[in-house]
C-alpha cells in the first residue's frame, strides 16, 4: 500500500473557524442516478436554494428544489444526464438570482488511504480518485462523473473533494488492520476504511461545543444512525476506531444491509441456493438488515416501530436486534479510548427514534447512563442536547449536517490554496 497522501488542509480546525462573510459554495453529492445539491453559506448553514435531481438517465428524470423555506418546485428533465441534470441546476441557481457560488465541494466516498483531508482537484487528482475506485464501484465512479459535469458546468471555479473516509484516516494500525494474509492489504488494499467520515466529524465538533469543552479533551462514541449506520470513536477530536470496514457493509444493522457476519455464511448460502458470491454479497446489502430481520415488512425505522406496538413480532425482533448490537458496538468502542464521556445520536433514526434511543440505553447501564425520557421525548431540544440525567453518564443528540461541513471543508482548502498562492 501506499503511504498516507499529504493532501491537506486542517479541516477540523479551520471548518469550525469560517469568517463570517456572504460566501457561498455549491454542495454536490452524486449517486448513480441522482445529484443531491444545496447552495450553503459556511459562515451560518443557510441555504438559499437546495435540491435533488433523481432518476437520471431514464425518461422520468427530473429536478426538485426549494428556495429557502419555500414551496418545492419541479421540473421534467426526460432522459437527462448527470452533466445535463447539472447544466439544468446551474440555470435554476441562475434564476434564482442567487450570487455565484464561490467553489464547488463534492462529497466522493471512498479516498482510500490517500486522502487523509479534503482537497483541491485537479487532473493528477482525478487520476489518484480514480485508482481507488475499485474500492468503491457503485459510488466513486458517480462522484467522478458529477466531477466532470461540475467542471464543465463552472469551468473557472475551484472544485472540492470532501472524502467519507478522509476522517477515519487517523485510526491506529491496530484499528484499520484485519487478520488476513498481509498480502490482501499490500496488494489490494485490504483493511478499514469507515464511511460516513463528514458526519461523524461535525457532529463531534458540535457535541463538544454543547458540551461546553474542547474537542481535543473528549472522548466520544458517534452514532450515525439512518438507512446506512456506523459508529465512530472520536477521542481528542479525531477517529480512533469506527464500525464500518472496507466497505459500507460491515458494523451495524442497517436498513437493508446486514452489518457484522461470519464471512462463512457467504460461501455456505451460495451452496445452498446455487448463487454466485457475488449474488449473496447483494442480497447482504440489499435483502438484509431491518428489511431482513422483519421479514420483508420494511426497512424504515418509523413503520417499524408502529407495527411492533401493534403486535407484530418480525418488527420486534429487528428492533431488538438493531438496538442490542448498536450498543455492544459503542461498548466496544470505547474501548479504543479508554473511557466514554458521551453518546451521540445523529443521523434519521439517531435524532428521531425516541424508543430506538430509550432502548440502545437501556443496555449501556455499565457506562452509568441513565435515559431521562423528558428529556428524550423532546430530543434534547430543551437540554443543551442531553437525553440523560444529570447525575450519570452523557447521552446526547445532536442533529448532522453534512451539507455544512462539505461547505465549511471546502472554503477551507480554497482559502488556504488562495494562501499559498498569493
Amino acid at each position: 500500500m501506499t503511504g498516507h497522501a499529504t493532501h491537506h488542509t486542517d479541516a477540523m480546525t479551520l471548518a469550525h473557524t469560517v469568517p463570517n462573510e456572504s460566501a457561498t459554495i455549491l454542495v454536490c453529492n452524486c449517486g448513480s442516478s441522482s445529484i443531491k445539491f444545496a447552495v450553503v453559506q459556511p459562515s451560518d448553514g443557510t441555504q438559499p436554494i437546495s435540491g435533488i435531481a433523481e432518476c437520471l438517465g431514464s425518461d422520468n428524470a427530473n429536478v426538485q428544489w426549494r428556495r429557502d423555506e419555500g414551496q418545492r418546485q419541479h421540473q421534467a428533465l426526460a432522459g437527462a444526464d448527470h452533466g445535463q441534470a447539472l447544466q439544468a441546476i446551474v440555470a435554476i441557481i441562475d434564476q434564482a438570482q442567487i450570487p455565484a457560488p464561490l467553489a464547488v465541494g463534492h462529497r466522493v466516498v471512498h479516498g482510500g488511504d490517500r486522502f487523509t483531508a479534503s482537497a483541491l482537484l485537479d487532473a493528477a487528482m482525478l487520476q489518484e480518485i480514480q485508482a481507488v475506485s475499485h474500492l468503491a464501484p457503485l459510488h466513486n465512479p458517480a462522484n467522478l462523473e458529477g466531477i466532470a459535469a461540475a467542471q464543465a458546468a463552472y469551468p473557472s471555479l475551484p472544485q472540492v473533494a470532501v472524502f467519507d473516509t478522509a476522517f477515519h484516516q487517523t485510526m491506529p494500525q491496530h484499528a484499520y488492520r484485519y487478520a488476513v494474509p498481509e498480502a490482501w492489504y499490500r496488494d489490494h488494499g485490504v483493511r478499514r476504511y469507515g464511511f460516513h467520515g463528514t458526519s461523524h466529524r461535525f457532529v463531534a465538533h458540535q457535541a463538544a461545543m454543547l458540551l461546553d469543552q474542547e474537542p481535543c479533551s473528549l472522548a466520544l462514541v458517534t452514532a450515525h444512525l439512518g438507512n446506512g449506520c456506523s459508529a465512530a470513536a472520536v477521542l481528542g477530536g479525531q477517529a480512533v476506531d469506527t464500525s464500518m470496514g472496507l466497505t459500507p457493509l460491515e458494523g451495524l444493522v442497517m436498513g437493508t444491509r446486514s452489518g457484522d457476519i461470519d464471512p462463512g455464511i457467504i460461501a455456505f448460502m451460495a451452496q445452498r441456493l446455487g448463487r454466485s458470491a457475488e449474488a449473496i454479497t447483494n442480497a447482504l446489502n440489499k435483502e438484509s438488515g431491518l428489511l431482513g430481520l422483519s421479514d420483508g415488512l420494511s426497512n424504515d425505522m418509523r413503520q417499524l416501530v408502529e407495527a411492533r406496538d401493534n403486535g407484530h413480532p418480525g418488527a420486534a425482533l429487528a428492533i431488538d436486534v438493531f438496538c442490542y448490537r448498536l450498543a455492544k458496538h459503542i461498548a466496544g468502542l470505547a474501548v479504543a479510548m479508554g473511557r466514554l464521556d458521551a453518546v451521540v445520536f445523529t443521523g434519521g433514526i439517531g435524532e428521531n427514534a425516541v424508543p430506538i434511543r430509550s432502548q440502545v440505553l437501556s443496555h449501556l447501564h455499565l457506562f452509568d447512563i441513565q435515559e431521562d425520557p423528558q428529556r428524550n421525548a423532546r430530543h434534547g431540544a430543551m437540554s443543551n442536547g442531553r437525553i440523560s440525567q444529570d447525575d450519570g453518564g452523557i447521552a446526547l443528540v445532536v442533529p448532522t449536517n453534512e451539507e455544512l461541513q462539505i461547505a465549511r471543508e471546502t472554503l477551507a482548502v480554497v482559502r488556504e490554496a488562495e494562501g499559498e498562492s498569493a
